[in-house]
């Protein structure tokens, strides 16, 4: 039955429900003719690739067989789909994972092309060239993954719009819930969208959050799970008594239409995920130190390494040229080292070339307006205290350019949270702790949008954003959006 407490917000609601089943429904279906589609290509391309190509390793006299190998893609082409959907690659809850789903690409194309050669093996009349198996197995995890790839971002950028987003409810109301309410909305590829929540203590309509209301309790969590089509049930396990929380896994953890999730009541403290280990039958919850898988942090840690030795090969006469200028602008070292707070708390020296007169500090001690000032956002925009080469440097953000030693050095990355003193640090609050599971880069989200025109409580969600979603796809973007954004000149002073 219909809550009249608030019957226009449950019209829309419902509403938004039966449109996004609508949408993931099409896009399901849209799928299965992408996956189609790359795979008709990867066998196209393994049969002109070994029977057109006439590369010595694969040259035979005679004609290829046109029409039979047409008929044999004709066939594996379902069979191939058939064992996708067997694997959950058309599953939402497996869509647009990342990592996971091309582990899936890879082990359905495997069985696929495993299938093929047992029923070779099976039936004598049907005769398939090794290298034509072979090359289809490879190119069909490559255009498939490279399909899903396409496919996802086109996903991400329509779930900003509000498209294909999976209706959500949040059991609790407290401010665990309300942090993990803030952090699916600030993200707009979580894939969720959040229809209200669900706590005994709270009128009902009450709202949360702007367009987050209270929509009841726990008793009528199946309700509103059939009426507005629910896919995701999110506990706050803070907010619940324990008797309430296991009666809430016992009754909906094999629910067929939802998935339970329970947030850890930590928040502010599991940053780069956990993972669950039994320990004599007995459930913990570990924290992962780093959010990579062990082959992504190699991958990183290539790419910084690579890039960052390339780039001060092919630097090294410029930034002769930067220090020959410094030198000769105003007295003092070239290079100034800035204490920061590095991985797991380890304090060292950020090299960056030294845009300022050598005695700041005690410029900025002997104004008190200026000081408070700086206090308030670490910057300043017209700060009297930058050298005429200073200015020019930070203008271009060429000061930076010394910290490829700090990559090299293993202090830093080249994407990641901006460099923090210990005394900034402390203005995250609860979230410092965050802070000190990735190194700090050269570039990353706040340089990208923005820096220093943004005010500081948006440093720190673009630090906190950054920390909680970072991903070798993550710093490709923003590395890609870097040279843009220094060019643009915007917040660079």
């Amino acid at each position: 039955m219909r809550n009249e407490a608030l019957p226009s917000e449950w019209i829309r609601l419902e509403s938004r429900a039966q449109a996004q089943e609508t949408e993931w429904l099409g896009l399901r279906i849209g799928l299965v003719g992408v996956d189609a589609l790359a795979l008709l290509i990867a066998f196209s391309l393994s049969y002109l690739i070994r029977f057109e190509s006439r590369l010595p390793i694969f040259y035979q006299p005679e004609s290829p067989p046109v029409r039979y190998y047409g008929l044999l893609m004709a066939a594996l082409i379902p069979v191939w789909l058939l064992i996708f959907a067997a694997h959950r690659l058309y599953v939402p809850d497996h869509l647009f994972h990342g990592t996971s789903e091309y582990m899936r690409v890879i082990q359905a194309a495997s069985m696929g092309m495993m299938a093929a050669i047992v029923a070779s093996f099976m039936e004598p009349a049907l005769v398939i060239a090794r290298g034509w198996l072979l090359l289809s197995w490879i190119l069909s995890i490559g255009m498939v993954g490279l399909a899903r790839f396409l496919t996802r971002r086109i996903v991400y950028a329509l779930r900003a719009r509000g498209k294909f987003l999976v209706p959500t409810l949040i059991v609790g109301a407290d401010e665990e819930a309300c942090m993990v309410a803030e952090q699916i909305r600030s993200s707009p590829i979580s894939g969720m969208i959040l229809l209200g929540v669900l706590d005994p203590h709270l009128p009902l309509g009450k709202q949360v959050l702007p367009g987050l209301p209270v929509l009841g309790n726990l008793t009528d969590l199946p309700r509103l799970i059939e009426q507005l089509r629910v896919r995701e049930v999110i506990v706050s396990a803070s907010a619940l008594p324990r008797e309430a929380l296991v009666e809430l896994f016992r009754t909906f953890a094999f629910h067929p239409q939802v998935n339970l999730r329970l947030s850890s009541g930590l928040y502010e403290l599991l940053a780069t995920g956990t993972e669950v280990r039994e320990v004599m039958g007995v459930p913990l919850l570990y924290w992962r130190r780093l959010r990579l898988s062990p082959l992504e942090q190699f991958l990183k840690a290539i790419m910084d390494y690579t890039l960052a030795a390339a780039a001060l090969i092919l630097l090294a006469p410029f930034l002769l040229l930067i220090a020959l200028a410094i030198k000769l602008d105003s007295p003092g070292p070239v290079l100034y080292r800035r204490r920061v707070v590095g991985l797991g708390g380890k304090l060292f020296n950020a090299f960056k070339f030294r845009t300022m007169v050598i005695n700041a500090e005690a410029l900025l001690e002997q104004n008190p307006d200026l000081k408070k000032a700086f206090e308030q956002n670490y910057k300043l925009r017209d700060d009297p205290r930058v050298t005429r080469v200073g200015r020019f440097l930070r203008r271009w953000s060429l000061d930076e350019l010394p910290q490829l030693f700090n990559v090299l050095r293993g202090e830093m990355s080249l994407v990641g949270p901006r460099m923090l003193t210990p005394q900034e640090i402390s203005r995250y609050g609860r979230w410092a702790l965050n802070l000190l599971t990735v190194k700090p880069g050269i570039t990353g989200l706040w340089q990208v949008s923005g820096r220093a025109d943004l005010p500081y409580s948006e440093r720190v969600r673009l630090d906190l954003f950054y920390i909680r979603n970072y991903s070798l796809w993550l710093d490709l973007a923003i590395l890609a959006q870097t040279i843009p954004a220094v060019i643009r000149k915007r917040g660079a002073y």
